[in-house]
């Protein structure tokens, strides 16, 4: 099988490939923080009527677990004290006049912790202190070269890792070669370790896939895969053989799967394995029918692959038993599962884990519908499938204007994004309990208008939510053509006015 060398993702011809030409303008955020408070004033009363009775004793609420250091963190909210939002981040790029809509600068990665509000953007890493209507630049990690992929998971006491692509000549035979694997402290921007991937010279950011599992960094790009020891960044095991079966990506978290390609690209066909994460032994195997043009794993225990049957888009769910056999297979005609939507449907940074219209819970996934765009009804709604059965178990409306997105789970409850609808409504973020039908308010708050829209975007904007509070990071960065010079705005986060920071 043969990738052959893409262009650098930094060349204008990469940049432009499968694009759709998108007017975006961005303002600077000027009196937000009194926007915040005044309609969540207006609004606290509507949501807070809407959630329902809170005496409820029998919820289902999953308790915290202690977690060690190298687990990677899942984080059990509580509602806040008070659900009006205030502006924790507020922050601005610099110097984008040469950005363009076919030559962005690229922001690949959001995470946060509880001091800390960490993106990647190009060849760095930059972590903001949060504080309330305060913008301040905690640390600055250079990373050497541009930034091919990233993770969503974070350790338990927040690090994280990224894969880099250190400068080369142009013309050079390795120019563009994503190689170089980083550990990062996510709370001091410290340099762990840095380790270069072996035999990677034709890992290029159009298909490196990184992700983290308990004590393990692994990496995989379609001619080879290499898993790193998360202390030291000792080599733990590597897969660089000349074969017709190739790891195309790992899903992390609880667990390690590989996804695994056979084949020319053209008819290629999958099997999914779950791996001993230190020895890269296989425990089962999955081998997924001929015919399904592409997989995604968007959660590795339980297992579940997300398949685009016969088109590019995503058909069906399969979820899988702890051994690896079939339990149910999910329709997802009518729903928007989101796999492989970033950067205008480009493989960039990693695709493999990315459904960022789903979450998958302990024993439900989470999906949300298509756009519905009849007056007077929901915008799009939630769905939630039992895994064993592939039966629906729960349905979350949003509303006329105000379309729902799935966040993650928070134990045995869903976090979720409603859109604000201008000055009819706020923007919120509320947990569901779809045992009980039962919608607690987390958050209200108000975007701004002329960024709301891309903000919003699940499929433009990293939408986190971490210790109560919701940050919202735009993936590419791009000028106003209005104003060349000015900053643009490139993330927000809030958080509750009675919450301390």
């Amino acid at each position: 099988m043969s990738f052959g060398p893409p262009p650098s993702v930094f060349t204008q011809s990469a940049l432009a490939a499968d694009r759709t030409a998108r007017k975006r303008r961005r303002t600077k955020l000027l009196g937000a923080l009194a926007a915040l408070v005044v309609v969540g004033l207006c609004a606290g009363g509507w949501l807070l009527s809407s959630a329902g009775d809170d005496s409820a004793s029998a919820d289902g609420k999953t308790a915290p677990v202690v977690q060690s250091p190298d687990d990677i963190r899942e984080t059990i909210e509580k509602a806040p004290g008070s659900p009006e939002g205030q502006l924790v981040i507020e922050h601005n790029e610099e110097n984008l006049s040469k950005s363009t809509e076919t030559n962005p600068r690229y922001a690949p990665g959001t995470w946060a912790t509880d001091k800390i509000f960490a993106r990647g953007v190009a060849d760095r890493i930059e972590g903001y202190r949060i504080k309330p209507t305060y913008d301040e630049t905690a640390w600055t990690l250079k990373l050497g070269g541009h930034l091919c992929a990233t993770s969503r998971h974070v350790t338990a006491d927040g690090r994280t890792a990224v894969v880099v692509q250190p400068p080369k000549a142009e013309g050079a035979e390795t120019e563009g070669v994503c190689d170089q694997v980083v550990f990062v402290d996510l709370n001091t921007g410290k340099k762990l370790w840095q380790k270069k991937m072996p035999s990677a010279q034709f890992a290029y950011v159009t298909n490196t896939n990184l992700t983290l599992t308990k004590g393990v960094v692994a990496v995989a790009w379609g001619r080879g895969s290499v898993a790193y020891d998360m202390k030291d960044g000792k080599q733990l095991w590597n897969s660089t053989t000349v074969s017709k079966c190739e790891d195309k990506g790992f899903a992390g978290g609880r667990a390690l799967l590989a996804l695994v390609s056979c084949g020319e690209a053209t008819d290629a066909t999958y099997k999914v394995q779950r791996l001993e994460p230190r020895t890269g032994k296989p425990q089962w195997t999955y081998k997924v029918a001929s015919g399904v043009q592409a997989v995604y794993l968007p959660s590795s225990d339980p297992p579940v692959l997300a398949v685009a049957a016969g088109d590019s888009a995503v058909t069906d769910l399969i979820s899988l038993d702890d051994h690896g056999e079939h339990l149910a297979t999910m329709s997802l005609s009518g729903y928007d599962a989101k796999c492989g939507d970033r950067y205008y449907s480009s493989p960039y940074f990693g695709v493999t884990e990315n459904c960022d219209g789903m979450v998958v819970g302990r024993n439900q996934a989470y999906v949300m519908s298509k756009e519905n765009i009849a007056n007077d009804q929901p915008s799009d709604w939630i769905v939630a499938f039992d895994l064993k059965t592939g039966t629906t178990q729960g349905k979350f409306d949003g509303r006329w204007m105000q379309m729902v997105h799935p966040l993650r789970t928070s134990g045995d409850e869903l976090l979720i994004y409603r859109r604000g609808a201008g000055t009819l409504a706020p923007a919120a973020v509320v947990s569901w309990n779809p045992r009980t039908d039962k919608e607690t308010p987390y958050l209200f708050f108000q975007l701004p208008d002329d960024d709301e829209y891309e903000l919003s975007d699940p499929e433009q904007t990293d939408i986190v939510f971490e210790k109560g509070r919701i940050f919202f990071g735009a993936r590419a960065l791009v000028r106003d053509d209005d104003a060349p010079k000015d900053p643009v705005l490139s993330a927000i986060g809030v958080g509750s006015a009675g919450l301390k920071h």
